[in-house]
């Protein structure tokens, strides 16, 4: 039997009948009713893909679809315990940013061309997670379309028949712990279907209401847009406003939320995915929203590493449970050199950041190879080579190099410095 339900009143969400993080003794009050969630969107993947045979197996690992799944699931109370009350995961995947630049090749297998099936395993797998998360008292957001993905079916009614036959099969299941998102991103679904008329705010407003329909109102039902962007008609269709916040600084999340809310007051925002900036959360609190943390590089990279990882997972549990009223152990390191765990590279190239507890107090973090000055961040995440807040490229040691540093300068003038022997790699 289903031990998880929900619902929303008034903005705010209850989880078997009490309002979120009140079971928590001498808690936090501002946050009661939110819904802070992570994008763990691979956790059912697969790529079949005959051209990507041996291509997740790396960081050490073999790439095992089952494994992938329930190693996610293996996570998932530490993640309870760090106040984490859902998760994103989706039917067709999500892109790994940092091993394709093109999308388009990956097949994850999860609908029939007509739409009218499901792939048994990749169903499976979900359901196992739906399960797990249940067991916790944790919420599930199902995302059933990924913009490569939709090329695999034949047409924009194959598309609509494979969200209804999705919903046919959650409705068949005893979970409530489910909350729809129906497209990743829906205003960028014609990267790959250039044809698609589903891109349109219109077009997905009437998409949510059946969706509503075919599922008898049982859960509820957003869809996200790509970046700070909102139509306002998706909006008020839905039951959550599900956003993403990749880019924004906390002045633009801020001034995002305060526009989309004004569309329709009594509907809770859920970012559920925005970057490894951490710092939103107070953000989230002060505004009262439910923010989602992305780890592209350890939860978007098959084969994840869903649990608690050193560095910027550990500090954001830290700031998470904190801003919750969470006790946890104090941490020794304030900062850390992400990026050169062993093994965790892509074709030869790190993701090198200055992951940091408290990034506010940082104003700047140089980097050199030896003593030749490589790049300099000026705000959080602090990455190497920043493209964006969730994106950056790869740094590739050059032959001979001995060793690499970070000059992490605080507000205060002081200077922490960090250092990887390139020798030992």
């Amino acid at each position: 039997m289903a031990k998880t339900s929900y619902k929303i009143e008034n903005g705010e969400f209850y989880i078997n009948g009490r309002l979120t993080y009140s079971e928590i003794p001498h808690g936090n009050p501002q946050v009661r009713g939110l819904l802070f969630n992570a994008r763990f969107i691979n956790g059912v993947f697969d790529d079949i893909n005959p051209d990507h045979a041996g291509k997740y197996d790396r960081f050490g690992r073999k790439f095992d679809r089952d494994r992938n799944t329930e190693d996610l699931i293996k996570a998932l109370p530490a993640w309870y315990e760090a106040g984490l009350r859902a998760i994103t995961v989706g039917l067709q995947a999500g892109g790994p940013i940092y091993t394709y630049e093109d999308w388009g090749g990956i097949c994850t297998n999860a609908f029939s061309t007509d739409g009218r099936s499901l792939n048994k395993d990749t169903w499976d797998r979900l359901v196992r997670i739906l399960k797990a998360a249940d067991e916790l008292g944790m919420l599930v957001i199902v995302s059933f379309f990924y913009q490569a993905q939709i090329q695999y079916l034949e047409n924009d009614g194959s598309i609509l028949e494979a969200s209804k036959t999705a919903c046919q099969a959650l409705r068949e299941l005893e979970y409530d712990n489910v909350i729809i998102e129906i497209a990743n991103e829906y205003n960028i679904l014609d990267a790959h279907v250039k044809d698609t008329a589903l891109i349109k705010g219109k077009n997905m407003a009437a998409w949510i209401r059946k969706v509503r329909e075919w599922t008898d109102g049982r859960f509820a039902v957003g869809s996200s847009a790509g970046g700070i962007y909102a139509d306002k008609e998706v909006i008020l269709a839905s039951d959550i406003s599900l956003v993403h916040g990749n880019t924004a600084r906390r002045q633009e999340l801020h001034d995002f939320v305060r526009r989309i809310r004004s569309w329709k007051p009594e509907q809770p925002v859920v970012v559920n995915e925005d970057s490894p900036l951490f710092t939103h959360l107070e953000v989230a609190v002060e505004d009262h929203f439910s923010w989602g943390y992305y780890n592209n590089m350890t939860k978007q990279e098959p084969p994840c590493d869903w649990g608690i990882t050193r560095g910027e997972d550990e500090y954001f549990a830290q700031r998470l449970s904190g801003l919750i009223g969470i006790s946890r152990p104090d941490m020794e390191n304030e900062v850390y050199l992400q990026g050169f765990e062993p093994e965790m590279t892509i074709a030869g190239g790190r993701y090198v950041r200055a992951a940091c507890r408290r990034p506010e107090l940082i104003d700047r973090v140089r980097f050199y190879e030896d003593d030749t000055l490589l790049d300099v961040a000026y705000a959080e995440p602090f990455m190497l080579y920043s493209e964006a807040t969730w994106i950056q490229e790869p740094y590739f040691p050059s032959r001979g190099a001995a060793a690499f540093r970070a000059e992490v300068v605080m507000l205060d003038g002081q200077v922490e410095i960090l250092r990887q022997n390139l020798k030992d790699l």
